[in-house]
């Protein structure tokens, strides 16, 4: 591996001067060799010299750098640790492939060689395969309808429940990214010209595939670890996070199908149910209209106002986030003749708590004074 690197560093400096031009060349011809150690080490060199390299000055061999990747990523291939350099190497040459990817039959190889890798039998190829999806779908998003009808749709569902936590989280990360793609273009087309034509399409994949995608983010919620750091990222936040964006991309939509399991799971006796409920609530809070909200907000308050002070920290933290979410909302969608000092007073409460519900409650109150003005 440091070996790589070095090669790799040296070839960003000498390459765009046009020294060192057999480096690649030499790398490509290793790949092809019997030798399992030599292939690894070529495969990652590659790799690191297409991270770190402008990608104009590798065009011309990106077939070949392209062609030598897939040969060490395919299911066909024996060695494990191989495939993993390899489907490394492609992520980190993603970039520089946009040509082949705008050729069908070169972009079916390479989507078919990643697909298969999702299923590979060691986990650090599958998530590897995983975050290769990710980055394939932030740069190739107008690519993708054909793939995710046939495949991604699928192999990203069953791989967010994965036991295996890094690949869980890659798997969530892809919805995560189909949901920014979305918002991005939904801003484009809100700010284009009257009569002007869209540059993109969107294929609206976050509301199309809700009835899958969603119930299966709800479960993960649930699965908090209560040793975990507060701020190491896991699966339960990361699919919070998701849903929060998926919210954002459809609106409205988001609430019908969620309010069910806060409602279920609101007052459940395990701690980690009812936490998920709150969370799902809080995540909810953008995207959909505020006259959508204002009834779900004056129905959650009494309850969220008395979860600030449950026994579990993991329920009062998130209890007083969401509070704070809701404080965030234009100040129509509170009843503040009825809920207001009561809300104060739990937040107020809360500033006595441990450090992360103070933050959380200090955030709600900063929120609520600013739309009070």
């Amino acid at each position: 591996m440091a070996a790589a690197q070095a090669i790799s560093a040296i070839t960003a400096t000498e390459l765009p001067q046009g020294q060192w031009q057999d480096v690649i060349t030499t790398l490509l011809q290793n790949v092809s060799t019997t030798s399992t150690g030599l292939k690894i080490a070529s495969l990652q060199t590659i790799g690191f010299i297409c991270e770190s390299i402008n990608p104009d000055i590798l065009a011309t061999q990106s077939n070949l750098i392209l062609t030598a990747v897939i040969q060490g990523a395919t299911a066909e291939e024996p060695s494990q640790e191989v495939r993993y350099a390899a489907i490394t190497a492609l992520l980190n040459s993603l970039e520089f492939v946009r040509q082949n990817f705008e050729n069908e039959g070169e972009r079916n190889v390479i989507m078919q060689t990643v697909c298969e890798a999702t299923q590979s039998p060691d986990s650090n190829v599958q998530a590897a395969a995983f975050e290769c999806l990710v980055r394939i779908m932030q740069l190739y998003y107008d690519k993708m309808r054909f793939y995710m009808e046939k495949a991604l749709y699928g192999l990203t569902v069953i791989g967010m429940k994965h036991e295996d936590e890094k690949i869980a989280l890659q798997a969530i990360e892809f919805w995560s990214t189909v949901c920014d793609e979305e918002i991005e273009l939904q801003i484009e087309e809100e700010t284009r010209e009257p009569g002007q034509p869209a540059e993109r399409d969107n294929y609206q994949f976050a509301k199309t595939t809700l009835p899958q995608v969603l119930p299966t983010l709800l479960f993960l919620l649930t699965k908090q670890d209560e040793d975990a750091d507060e701020d190491e990222w896991n699966v339960s936040m990361a699919a919070a996070t998701c849903l929060s964006l998926l919210a954002q991309t459809i609106g409205n939509d988001i609430v019908a199908p969620v309010i069910p399991f806060v409602e279920q799971n609101i007052r459940n006796p395990d701690w980690h149910h009812r936490e998920a409920a709150v969370m799902a609530f809080g995540s909810i809070l953008d995207g959909p209209d505020p006259n959508v909200l204002t009834p779900l907000v004056s129905q959650a308050l009494p309850v969220l106002i008395e979860m600030v002070k449950d026994q579990v920290v993991q329920v009062k933290d998130s209890a007083a986030w969401t509070l704070g979410r809701v404080c965030d909302l234009p100040i129509e969608c509170i009843q503040l003749d009825v809920h207001l000092h009561s809300m104060i007073s739990a937040l107020v409460a809360g500033l006595e708590d441990s450090p992360r519900i103070v933050a959380n409650c200090c955030w709600a109150v900063m929120n609520l004074t600013e739309q009070l003005g």
